[in-house]
Parts: C-alpha cells; sequence; structure tokens
C-alpha cells in the first residue's frame, strides 16, 4: 500500500514537472540569510522525493542504482545540490532529478531544503 502510494506521488510530481517551465533565474544578488527556508512548506513538496530517497536500501529500481539518503542532509548541501541539478550541472543516471530541479523555484529549494535538514537521522 506504502509503495503504491509513493509510486502514485512520483508519477505525479513526473507529470506536473514535464508541463512546467523553468523557473526564472533570480534577479537580486542579495545574501540569503542563514535559515530562510520554511520548513513546514518544504515537507508539503517532498513527497515524490520519497520515491527514490525514501526506500529502504536507498536504490532506485529501474535502473538499478543507488540514491543519497537525503534526509537529516546539511542545509547549504542541499541548497547547492538542487541548484546544480536545475541548472543541468549535476547529471544523475536519469534525467529524474533534473526534470524534478527544473520546476523549483529558488525558495522553493530553500523550503525543501530547511525540511529535509531538520530531520533527524
Amino acid at each position: 500500500m506504502l509503495r503504491s502510494l509513493l509510486l502514485a506521488s512520483f508519477l505525479v510530481g513526473i507529470a506536473s514537472v514535464a508541463v512546467a517551465a523553468p523557473a526564472p533565474a533570480p534577479t537580486s544578488a542579495a545574501p540569503v540569510a542563514k535559515h530562510p527556508g520554511d520548513a513546514a512548506a518544504g515537507r508539503l513538496m517532498v513527497f515524490t522525493c520519497h520515491g527514490c530517497h525514501g526506500i529502504p536500501g536507498y536504490r532506485n529500481a529501474y535502473p538499478n542504482y543507488p540514491v543519497p539518503k537525503i534526509a537529516g542532509q546539511h542545509y547549504d548541501y542541499l541548497v547547492a545540490a538542487l541548484n546544480e541539478y536545475r541548472d543541468g550541472q549535476r547529471t544523475p543516471p536519469t534525467m529524474t532529478m533534473n526534470i524534478q530541479a527544473r520546476s523549483l523555484s529558488e525558495q522553493d529549494i530553500r523550503n525543501i531544503a530547511a525540511y529535509l535538514s531538520s530531520i533527524r537521522k
């Protein structure tokens, strides 16, 4: 049941990303506060992430490759990684992360990072 729910959430996320336009580049180079993200808002956005990053063994089913555990990861790392996926600087085994990240605004990325980094391992 849980696996079906996670798969359905992942597929809905992929479908919504496929029709989304890339997020516009930020217009300001103002420094970002240490914890500018809203963890509660980020929690609502990470359901599709669980399709790969929340499964036992942290291995994608097809194609079969390892995925990192992102819960409890450092805030700055998560922000940097999501920006690099969005900008095409990171190339994972599949394009899933790049496609997912393209739909995220800077604030979305900060919110997701705030939530994931707040999870205690």
